[in-house]
């Protein structure tokens, strides 16, 4: 599987950014598919995921801001971001397994066997 990343940009604080992620070699609606994000310094970081057997799931200190859709169709998944704040910056990248994920193994990076070349996302105050 390949992911390609994109959207990520130069936005003020309050603002929005949607970010995408193609894939290619398996429908995405037969992987988990995740964004992580990565600031300078700071471990990667579990944002959202959607489940290949279920719906999107955020990480609790995403929700109610972040939110994740898939489109079978153009076999792309989407991170779609409001409210963001400076601490948002980081590097968001996506990542697909085969695997059928739960809830609990979701945010580890090592289960994801593919990873995106990133986008960055830069939120200025």
């Amino acid at each position: 599987v390949q992911l390609q990343a994109c959207g990520g940009g130069l936005v003020q604080a309050g603002g929005s950014l949607r970010l995408s992620c193609a894939a290619s070699g398996r429908p995405v609606s037969r992987l988990t598919i995740a964004w992580f994000r990565q600031a300078p310094g700071k471990e990667r970081e579990f944002v959202a995921a959607f489940k290949w057997s279920g719906g999107p799931y955020s990480a609790d200190s995403m929700k109610g801001r972040f939110s994740m859709s898939r489109d079978n169709a153009k076999n792309s998944v989407y991170l779609q971001m409001n409210s963001l704040k400076p601490e948002d910056t980081a590097v968001y990248y996506c990542a697909s397994t085969v695997r059928g994920l739960i809830v609990s193994t979701l945010g580890g990076p090592d289960e994801y066997e593919s990873w995106g070349q990133g986008t960055q996302v830069t939120v200025s105050s």
